[in-house]
């Protein structure tokens, strides 16, 4: 097993890339041990003396260490400690009820798709990410799944939606499309009867029109009589969001399914970024 390391901006993280899935959906932040109850291996490598956190995403585990401790020391133990982790087996996350998570993994760790996740991050890093960044946006390699490249949009980045698409497709022919790596997270309230409604109010009515304008809403959620959506691209940031909210896209729900009162925005308008709904998270509109 080979694990590159990878130094982080600030100097008391690395972050430790293991060739495989660590995470399947979302991140995971531990700040102690007692915190990494329901992570195996974030508790093994908390038995180290120094480690301070540990952070886990889809294909990283990074660390933080204490002020007083060296990476030269810390760096060695922390790589058996993964290794042993991996090779025994235990899962990365237990449930509520301590057996392995449910949710399905990404396509990362099978050896046969390696050469191909390394192609694809080729592309993203050399051609589509500096395209992004001309525009004041970002783009991130997230997973893929199904033949979906998963990618996570920052700022003015999902215009550029369909030519990263068509330019993945044409030059890797197993990539059978592009999605927003949030869409892949499971959301249990998108197959409901209203779920499924909004949607089709979404695809039908609302985003043709937005559109023209360079902007997309996507559906975050449907919980009990509550819409949670997300702008993006020209929306995202916009002055007129609210308004574009509470006189156009709530208007529209309501109007049309009298179950839901509530049409909330998660977007974070402020720094281009789009976080999942996370309850006393300010920066919403209700309507």
């Amino acid at each position: 097993m080979f694990i590159q390391t990878e130094i982080k901006a600030n100097p008391a993280r690395m972050s430790f890339l293991p060739g495989r899935t660590v995470l399947a959906t979302g991140q995971a932040h531990f700040s102690d041990a007692e915190a990494a109850e329901r992570s195996p291996l974030a508790r093994r490598l908390f038995e180290i003396d120094g480690v301070t956190g540990i952070y886990l995403d889809l294909e990283s585990i990074t660390v933080a260490k204490s002020s007083e401790s060296s990476w030269d020391d810390l760096k060695p133990a922390i790589l058996v400690g993964i290794m042993a982790h991996f090779t025994s087996g235990t899962p990365v996350m237990l449930d509520a009820k301590g057996d392995d998570t449910t949710q399905e993994d990404f396509i990362l760790a099978q050896d046969t798709d390696l050469d191909l996740i390394d192609q694809i991050k080729d592309l993203i890093e050399t051609r589509i990410k500096p395209a992004a960044k001309q525009q004041g946006g970002n783009i991130s390699f997230r997973g893929f799944k199904a033949g979906k490249v998963l990618l996570e949009f920052s700022g003015s980045a999902y215009n550029l939606l369909v030519g990263i698409e068509n330019m993945l497709r044409h030059y890797v022919p197993e990539v059978q499309g592009v999605m927003d790596y949030r869409e892949a997270l499971d959301k249990p309230g998108l197959d409901t009867p209203d779920g499924n409604a909004v949607q089709k109010i979404l695809a039908d009515q609302i985003n043709p029109q937005v559109a023209q304008h360079g902007g997309h809403i996507a559906l975050v959620d449907v919980k009990e009589d509550t819409v949670y959506i997300r702008l993006e691209g020209g929306c995202q940031g916009c002055g007129m969001a609210d308004v574009t909210l509470k006189q156009g896209i709530a208007t529209t729900i309501m109007s049309q399914l009298p179950s839901i009162k509530n049409v909330l925005d998660v977007t974070d308008h402020a720094d281009g970024a789009n976080p999942y709904y996370q309850p006393g998270k300010g920066g919403m509109s209700a309507v």
